[in-house]
């Protein structure tokens, strides 16, 4: 364990993990590191002081810059749903400390990095808890996932990817381009059916659990209530995971199937939804650029730049099939080419 000396929030969580160890019988000298993401959270992981009883993971989450409330309220909504999550064991919402379940350390990218013939089920899986998610939905439960949210989203483009990361200020005519495009996309998005997002259902939030209920889902303290396509776009198009798109036609259309099912908000012809899923990907890809330049930038998170070029693959590939944006692709290509880096064209689907 880190020396308390040079972190003070690491000896306050451990003074807190001790006042619970009477109720919770918790192995304190075995406290280390379990993760950590893109935000100010941390995790540590406790083992049990009796003999077979599961390890546990504590939340660091320093206010002001994290809150545990929305963790807590999205944890209790999506267990509702019938999904899995980790229970809250203990919480002290004030100093920002979680005591949660433990899904272990095998995320779906690490196990796709080395089993892939398991992935179709893993993904079947997924898309199951996602629709038993959705289907939960309720308005007025998660904040509203509106335009003003899904337009801040973009700017992350021009000012983090661009000026930051590229070193291209827009000028007037950038401007222009790029607002065009934005409220293309805006319209398109605000038009979707609405339902619970987690806003991050990727590999790397999904765990492979010993039982049978798969996946474990974390991460979700950011969700809202917004387009139906949205999370199905950032598990089939993940930063971090590429699948040819005829594998990824394949799933969209057994969640697809699934949703009409359910009688879920999705358009009654698979043609018009993946029009959607396609535009609200060219939304959060544009997006996550951003926010992975301001990681590097801003956080000093510089892992995530070697996950970029997939990323813009995705955002340049969407772009170019539709007439709509073609000044946006002419755009970031003049971008990419300023900076040597000009992806091939390459063909995919539409229709």
């Amino acid at each position: 364990m880190t020396s308390s000396s040079h972190d003070t929030r690491l000896a306050e969580l451990h003074a807190w993990l001790a006042a619970l160890d009477p109720e919770h019988g918790l192995a304190l000298d075995t406290i280390r590191p379990a993760s950590d993401d893109a935000s100010f959270r941390r995790y540590f992981r406790i083992d049990a002081s009796r003999a077979g009883a599961p390890s546990l993971v504590a939340m660091d989450a320093p206010p002001p810059m994290e809150d545990c409330r929305p963790f807590v309220h999205a944890a209790r909504v999506f267990a509702a749903a019938g999904v899995s999550v980790p229970a809250v064991r203990a919480a002290d919402l004030e100093r920002g400390f979680l005591l949660l379940d433990d899904f272990g350390s095998t995320t779906y990218l690490s196990r796709l990095g080395t089993d892939d013939p398991n992935a179709d089920a893993m993904y079947r899986d997924a898309i199951d808890a996602l629709l038993a998610l959705q289907a939960a939905s309720r308005p007025g439960v998660f904040p509203d996932y509106d335009r003003a949210l899904l337009g801040r989203e973009l700017e992350l483009f021009p000012d983090w990817y661009l000026a930051r990361h590229r070193a291209v200020t827009p000028d007037a005519a950038m401007r222009a381009c790029l607002e065009s495009a934005f409220e293309r996309l805006l319209a398109n998005n605000l038009a979707q059916g609405r339902v619970y997002v987690h806003r991050d259902y990727h590999s790397r939030n999904l765990m492979v659990l010993d039982r049978d209920a798969n996946p474990g889902i974390l991460d979700f303290q950011d969700a809202v209530h917004g387009p139906v396509t949205y999370d199905l776009v950032s598990l089939l198009r993940d930063a971090y995971v590429a699948w040819p798109e005829e594998r990824q036609l394949d799933w969209a259309a057994r969640y697809w199937e699934g949703a009409r099912r359910r009688a879920l908000p999705v358009p009654a012809a698979f043609d018009d939804f993946y029009r959607d899923f396609e535009w609200m990907g060219l939304q959060r890809h544009l997006k996550v650029l951003g926010i992975f330049a301001r990681l590097n930038y801003r956080d000093g998170k510089d892992r995530y730049l070697a996950d970029m070029p997939l990323v813009l693959d995705y955002v340049l590939r969407t772009a170019r099939r539709y007439g709509e944006f073609d000044a946006l692709t002419r755009l970031i290509e003049d971008v990419e080419r300023g900076a040597d880096n000009a992806p091939a064209r390459a063909a995919g689907y539409t229709f």
